[in-house]
């Protein structure tokens, strides 16, 4: 047996990953606040419209930390005039800011009818 017919070997003795399955509140965890995408979850449509704002309020909080910290890692950079693809994610993550200050406004008067 040659060499590549053993890495081919152990490669396919492998177990396959296992299948992550999210779940609403792992959602709102990693920062997804889109009720478009929320509702594809069962539990999404037992919720009253409150707690439904609460939970994208949570995760709007913690989208707005996750972009901030990217940002303030971006930035520590010591000089971009080195790396300048490091400016380009910066003005990225600062339009991903922008877009989520946005999000939160149309959120906030979409959902304020609501409740």
């Amino acid at each position: 047996m040659n060499e590549f017919e053993e890495k081919e070997q152990n490669i396919s003795s492998k177990p396959s990953p296992k299948k992550y399955n999210l779940t609403l509140q792992d959602a709102i965890e990693f920062g997804e606040c889109d009720p478009n995408y929320l509702q594809n979850f069962p539990e999404w449509h037992n919720l009253t419209a409150n707690i439904q704002w609460q939970l994208i309020r949570k995760a709007l909080n913690i989208r707005r930390k996750q972009l901030l910290t990217h940002w303030s890692e971006l930035n520590s950079a010591l000089d971009f005039t080195k790396k300048p693809h490091v400016q380009q994610a910066l003005r990225n993550v600062e339009r991903q800011l922008e877009k989520l200050r946005d999000d939160q406004e149309r959120l906030y008067v979409e959902y304020s009818s609501k409740i």
